[in-house]
């Protein structure tokens, strides 16, 4: 059995995890950015001083990529204060995790310790190693020049090739270079056509330069985007009447997807109900995969209330985060009912607007007897406030004390006054949420918050994610 302390430590891990997945210190609907940095610095400096081993496994969990790179900051910044095997453990777990970053980020994070001088042996190797395994050196070259240089100066590491150092240390002095990417580069100076053989916000910069209007530039840019890019300028590629390669919706991120389904006005997103909802169904049947259909009869409870908003930072994110659990608990399900605190009908409409009944909605949802009930809301239950709590405490302690009915509480906002996401009920587990693509993993650490496991069962938990993360990398790297 757990002792005391160790039932404490699980909650403090969990409740960090709740706040690395949710929160990224900006601005949210109840706080601001100030309060959101300094809750979430308390609780990061809190969890290294007293659980050094599992704040680092956290980096094996789904936690937010702002948090990421804050844990191996701190990791890195305080290695003379870990053991040889921390040291070793440490090093394979972030190793895993920067292949997993965004470039930018993680060239962000180089930048980062060498501004706090951190410029240790396992640092160093850690910079080596990443740089080593970068698919396209000449790309990051090009894409991500300044970065690479000042990784490079403060590991004290030397270029993949001479000529690749030549053009991030002095690119000017070559009159040629031989790698295609670099050599078109350098043309784009002077030679408007080179600009399209480059990545989109490489060549954006050439493009202002030559003085070439936006319409021509994102037609003939339009096959070196990514996906994303592509998404993120679509609308104002049309209103300037640009044609260039669509958008592949179908292929997008959900919670990217849906993010883009609600900054459309109404008006749109009903002419293009088809499109958006095939779009969708797509992403959420990718994310179930083996396991669509195998949930059960599933109800969810969706906050599409006022406070769903977000911020000017995080515009309609948790409304976006409901939406496309909407639609992958609609394919993990076998029976689904999707119930919005609005009583709206027609998730594909959804804005934030209203109160927060979800006390009422619980009720509703109770009704249909389902045999899971996700719950996906920041927790402000406000119509009339505290009924969510009450009728969650009934139900589980009078009429379901055998947990027939599984019931989980997600929650996309971090509140700073708490250090935790709002919580409904004691009575029912509460994990934050950033990507709905994290819901089935989510679902399974909810366990962990419902005091039924203690600090060995979720110490074994970090160690499998660990194990799975690095099998994933090696794999990865074979390939």
């Amino acid at each position: 059995m757990d002792s005391y302390g160790d039932l404490i430590a699980a909650d403090d891990v969990l409740l960090f995890v709740n706040a690395a997945i949710t929160s990224t210190g900006q601005r949210e609907f109840h706080s601001d950015a100030g309060e959101q940095r300094l809750s979430l610095d308390f609780l990061h400096a809190y969890i290294l001083g007293n659980y050094r081993d599992l704040y680092a496994g956290v980096l094996a969990l789904d936690i937010n990529d702002h948090n990421a790179v804050l844990v191996i900051r701190h990791l890195l910044e305080t290695a003379g204060e870990a053991t040889a095997d921390q040291r070793r453990s440490e090093g394979r777990l972030i190793a895993g995790r920067l292949t997993t970053l965004p470039p930018q980020r993680v060239y962000g994070l180089f930048d980062a310790l060498r501004r706090a001088r951190v410029n240790n042996r396992r640092s160093r190797a850690i910079m080596r190693d990443w740089l080593a395994a970068r698919p396209d050196a000449a790309f990051d070259a090009v894409k991500y020049r300044g970065g690479l240089k000042r990784a490079l100066r403060h590991a004290h590491l030397a270029p993949a090739t001479e000529e690749l150092g030549a053009f991030v240390f002095a690119p000017h002095t070559r009159k040629h270079y031989e790698t295609p990417l670099l050599e078109a580069w350098r043309r784009a100076h002077y030679e408007q056509g080179a600009l399209y053989e480059l990545p989109y916000t490489a060549a954006e910069g050439f493009a202002a330069q030559h003085g070439i209007p936006r319409k021509v530039f994102l037609e003939r840019i339009a096959p070196r985007m990514t996906r994303l890019e592509t998404l993120r300028l679509r609308d104002s590629a049309q209103r300037i009447g640009a044609t260039g390669t669509p958008a592949d919706l179908a292929r997008m991120p959900l919670t990217r997807l849906a993010t883009y389904v609600l900054s459309l006005p109404v008006e749109e997103r009903v002419r293009r109900r088809a499109e958006l909802t095939h779009a969708l169904e797509s992403a959420a049947g990718r994310v179930a995969g083996p396991h669509r259909g195998s949930w059960g009869k599933v109800t969810a409870v969706l906050d599409d209330s006022f406070s769903t908003f977000g911020s000017v930072h995080k515009r309609r994110r948790p409304l976006a985060v409901a939406l496309a659990c909407h639609h992958l608990l609609a394919a993990l399900a076998d029976d689904y009912t999707a119930l919005w605190t609005s009583g709206r009908t027609d998730a594909l409409l959804a804005r934030p607007y209203g109160p927060t009944p979800l006390g009422h909605r619980i009720l509703d949802a109770l009704d249909t007897a389902p045999s899971r009930l996700v719950i996906v809301s920041d927790g402000w239950d406000n119509a009339p406030p505290g009924l969510a709590g009450e009728v969650l405490r009934v139900f589980r302690t009078r009429l379901d004390p055998e947990r027939r009915t599984s019931i989980v509480h997600l929650n996309p906002v971090y509140d700073a006054a708490d250090f935790d996401v709002r919580r409904l009920s004691p009575t029912v587990p509460t994990a934050g949420v950033r990507d709905a693509e994290d819901l089935p993993a989510l679902v399974e650490l909810a366990q962990f918050a419902e005091g039924r496991t203690g600090l060995a069962e979720l110490i074994t938990y970090l160690d499998t994610r660990a194990t799975r993360m690095l099998d994933a990398t090696h794999q990865e790297r074979a390939r």
